[in-house]
């Protein structure tokens, strides 16, 4: 008994799915990139909302990490389509998004009081997150 065996359909051409521009933007992207440093975010936490304020001469820094820490961790929570964020993540999300365009203030009060909103959301995110797996706790 022979049996016969179906002729293989001619192989395509492989095309890749990006053009230079888009292998460019990836590049660059990669470049730019910087990882999520977990004990720097507490550090920062703990500097915004611990029991001293922060010096006067670190503030506006302060408030740029926090709003870096902030905007990585909402990139982390929407990055991946095939697991969506919680109803938690996104509400903590959106409540970071007016912070993050808020301009920085003049003043060393409204400084301090702008970094200690910033960070009580990006704690409470970096908590969610850490819990559902997005990230990994300190060990």
């Amino acid at each position: 008994m022979s049996t016969a065996v179906a002729p293989k359909p001619p192989a395509q051409e492989w095309t890749p799915p990006l053009d230079a521009d888009g292998l460019r933007l990836v590049l660059e992207r990669f470049r730019a990139w910087e990882p999520l440093d977990i004990e720097e975010v507490f550090d920062d936490l703990d500097a915004a909302i611990g029991s001293q304020p922060p010096p006067v001469a670190s503030a506006v820094a302060l408030l740029g990490r926090l709003r870096r820490h902030l905007k990585q961790l909402s990139d982390i929570t929407v990055a991946d389509d095939s697991f969506p964020p919680s109803a938690e993540m996104t509400r903590l999300v959106e409540r970071g998004v007016p912070l993050l365009e808020e301009p920085t203030p003049a003043g060393y009060r409204q400084a301090v009081g702008l970094a200690r909103r910033l960070a009580f959301v990006t704690a409470d995110l970096i908590e969610v997150l850490i819990e559902a797996r997005y990230v990994k706790e300190i060990e």
